[in-house]
């Protein structure tokens, strides 16, 4: 009998090479390529920022998966998908693209330091984008493994508003523990922009009408998520007690000596 291909999805906030070199660009570069040897296949998305140059890293447009709108707070948002491939390392990188959210050089704040006021739009944007191109790709995940605060609602979404949908039924969530904080929390209307096709009232009701800061919106995706893997070693330890309260399974810093054998055990042992 021919073996099932296990595939595990990887969204993150950045990425090397296509953005600077910081502790989580690497693990999120290096982790999909080391994992494959363990017989997994990979599929990899993150934000388009204005930062990533297009012509040097060789992106281009997705044009068949390109063109949706989808509608945040009674607004059309077109979704553009880009594309681009680390050759040596057999992984192709799908880029998430909007004029209005993506096109500014930096992840969270402009050039003054001041977070933008959308980021919770943007998380929302990108979140639903990723979810509603994998269905586009066919490509149904075992396991996805989340990077960053713009992937935070990844979690909820698989579980809520798209526990049914085929290709993400059976899927295993894993949200990542960092160092990423943000000061400026996410506005009270968040809960009900937040809200789609498939998720109940029931489910926002705990988040309306309140501002989600770091920790609270950490939280939301911890308590979505089917396990967490510590991925730097400052994380924040108020969220390392969260999450070992919670009993869920917990892959705590291991630094780089044979860390992908823990990721690997770590998926293994999830989806059994």
């Amino acid at each position: 009998m021919k073996k099932k291909v296990r595939r595990v999805l990887y969204i993150s906030q950045e990425i090397s090479p296509y953005l600077p070199e910081t502790e989580l660009s690497l693990i999120a570069r290096q982790l999909p390529e080391d994992i494959q040897q363990f017989g997994w296949e990979t599929r990899i998305f993150m934000p388009k920022y204005g930062s990533v140059n297009e012509r040097r890293n060789q992106l281009h447009e997705v044009i068949r998966l390109s063109g949706m709108n989808l509608i945040i707070d009674d607004t059309d948002h077109p979704l553009i998908l880009k594309v681009a491939s680390i050759q040596a390392a057999r992984m192709q990188i799908y880029f998430i693209d909007n004029d209005e959210f993506f096109h500014r050089k930096s992840i969270a704040c402009d050039e003054d330091g001041k977070e933008f006021r959308d980021n919770d739009e943007r998380a929302i944007f990108f979140a639903r984008s990723v979810m509603e191109t994998v269905k586009k790709l066919r490509w149904t995940p075992d396991i996805i493994h989340c990077h960053g605060w713009i992937s935070s609602l990844i979690p909820i979404y698989v579980k809520k508003a798209y526990n049914d949908d085929p290709f993400f039924k059976h899927s295993k969530v894993i949200w990542s523990l960092l160092n990423d904080d943000f000061q400026q929390p996410f506005r009270k209307e968040f809960a009900k922009k937040m809200k789609t096709g498939g998720m109940r009232e029931k489910d926002i009701a705990p988040y309306k009408g309140k501002e989600l800061d770091y920790l609270a919106l950490s939280k939301l995706a911890i308590d979505f998520s089917d396990g967490i893997s510590q991925i730097t070693e400052n994380a924040n330890q108020q969220l390392i007690d969260y999450v070992e309260d919670t009993e869920k399974p917990f892959l705590h810093f291991k630094g780089k000596e044979n860390y992908i054998t823990h990721f690997a055990e770590f998926y293994d042992n999830l989806m059994q």
